[in-house]
Order: structure tokens, then sequence, then C-alpha cells
């Protein structure tokens, strides 16, 4: 029986065992790289301590190549609707006068309404009316405008030169009756209107399914458009009536194209007996014509009409 070990090695290993553990820190030794070598990237990374909230002894995560964050998206970009034409304005400057007469050369101009209005947003921009200081007015039985209210403190020369920037931002200047609106510009204080000139009552050809007259009033074609008739004979007034219509005229562009086509003045030849056709297709009788049935028309109404025409004037 082999004597036992003295007490100070008996939590010593025996030899064999630290021959095993030699060998075996020998083998590490070897299979690890040295000191003085820098680790490879990836190892130093995956030994990296975890940072953040990781929990002690988990297992970092491998580091991932750094990826350029994407570019946010360009904003987008609200567009209206592209529904005018090239030859279709896009802003229309509707307008209309209230005066002391028929004829510029004894009357005045005592009252401007206009509305500035875009045709693919079928929105009103902005809308204007002052009156312009008058002496007397022989037409007040028809307008309701006491020209003793004209003479009242009011920035009517101011009111007058934001008229004159509406008409620069305006494609198209539009009036029911143009023709005599028209006539009171380039008169002072008026300022002359280079704009092209839309009639609402001559130049457009309304719908046939609205049933109205070659020639409708105001008060007519608001009412085939269903936009209440609240009040009349003020400028702005009529103004708005037109507006309101043109928001729900769907084809509003085709119209206005039409409208802006080149006229020539031509005469009905139609016999006394058939007068009633001229006047069914928005010809006047002795306007501007003395005598004779006469409308300004485009070469392709004058080759719809079921009826011949003779030219007047250009």
């Amino acid at each position: 029986m082999a004597a036992p070990f003295p007490p100070a090695m008996a939590n010593q290993p025996s030899l064999w065992e630290q021959n095993d553990l030699l060998s075996l820190l020998g083998a590490m030794e070897t299979a690890s790289p040295s000191a003085s070598e820098p680790e490879p990237q990836a190892a130093r990374e995956l030994m990296a301590e975890p940072e953040g909230d990781s929990e002690p002894g988990s297992m970092p995560e491998p580091a991932l190549h750094s990826q350029p964050e994407p570019e946010p998206p360009a904003p987008a970009v609200i567009q209206l609707p592209e529904r005018t034409p090239p030859s279709c304005p896009a802003t229309l400057l509707i307008l209309d006068t209230e005066t002391t007469g028929l004829d510029p050369a004894s009357g005045q101009c005592l009252e401007v309404g206009a509305v500035l209005f875009h045709v693919p947003a079928r929105a009103v921009l902005g809308q204007l009316s002052f009156l312009i200081p008058a002496d007397t007015n022989p037409a007040r039985h028809v307008n309701g405008i006491d020209p003793a209210v004209t003479r009242l403190p009011q920035p009517w020369r101011q009111s007058l030169a934001l008229f004159g920037a509406l008409v620069q931002s305006a494609d198209a200047v539009l009036a029911h009756n143009a023709a005599f609106d028209r006539q009171w510009f380039g008169i002072d204080p008026l300022p002359v209107i280079e704009r092209p000139w839309i009639c609402s009552m001559d130049d457009i050809r309304w719908p046939g399914d609205r049933h109205l007259r070659a020639n409708p009033s105001v008060r007519d074609l608001a009412l085939a458009y269903g936009v209440p008739v609240w009040a009349a004979h003020r400028a702005l007034t009529d103004c708005i009536y037109l507006a309101q219509v043109f928001e729900r005229c769907p084809e509003l562009e085709e119209l206005l194209v039409a409208a802006l086509e080149p006229r020539r003045l031509f005469r009905a030849q139609l016999s006394y007996a058939e007068r009633h056709r001229a006047k069914e297709a928005g010809f006047r009788w002795n306007d501007p014509v003395a005598g004779a049935w006469a409308r300004r028309l485009s070469e392709r109404e004058v080759r719809a009409l079921p009826f011949p025409v003779e030219l007047v004037s250009a």
C-alpha cells in the first residue's frame, strides 16, 4: 500500500495531470496568434464588448458594413389639372360696367366690377368693385346708383390701380355684351385694355341641352346652370353670376376656344317671311347693320348655318 500524500500536496495535481495541462496550454498557444500580430478586423468586431442595454455574457451581434442612408424622396409637386388647350385662356377677367347712358360721347362709366377667374381650377382668384364719381345719372332707374353716393369719399383711384393689375394678370377679358362694355375703356379715367375680348352673349355658343336662346341674358344663363339670381343691375353681381356659371360648365375650355375664333360681320339672306330663322340663329335686326339681320360669325359657324349669308365687313 502506497504511502499517502503529505498534507501540503493533497490538493496538487498529479504529474500526469500536470503534463496533460502543459501540453494543452502549448497547443492553445500554438493555435492563438502572437501578441505582436494585430487581430484581424473581423475578430476584433466579434469580440467587441456589446453596447447599450445588452445583457452581460450575451454574444454581440456581428458588425455589418455600414450602408449609405437612402436620400429622402423629393417632395411631391401639386399641379393643377392640365385641362386648358394651348389656345384657351387659363385666366379670365370677367368684367361689367354701369354707365349713365348708352353712348360714351354723352355719358360716363360710374361703376366697374371685375372677377379674376382661373379656368383649369374653376376658381375665383380675386374680385373688385368700385364707383367712379359722377355728377348725374340719367340711368338711375336702370342701375339704381345715386350719383351723390358716387361722390362720397372712397379710394376709387387706388381701386382703379388694382383693376389695372387684374387686367395684366388675365389672358383674356370677358363681358356679357362685350361690345357695349369695351367702348368705355380708353376714356379717362378707365385704361385701355390690350387683351383679347370674349362676349359671353354673342361669342359663346352655349350647349343645346341648356335650352337657351341664341343671345341669352345673364339672368337666363345663370338660371340654366342652377345659379340663384338674387340681385340685378350692379356690376359685380353680374360678374359673380358668370363666374358661378363657369364653375358649373364642364365644357368651358371648348367653348372659350371656339369663342376666340376670328369673326366677321354677316347679313342673313332670308325673306321677310323667314325672318324668324335669322332670329333663332342669334342674328339681330337693325344692329349693327341698318335694315338687316346681322351677326358676327366665324368661318366654321357660317358653314354650319342652314341658310345663306352675305359678308358685310371684317
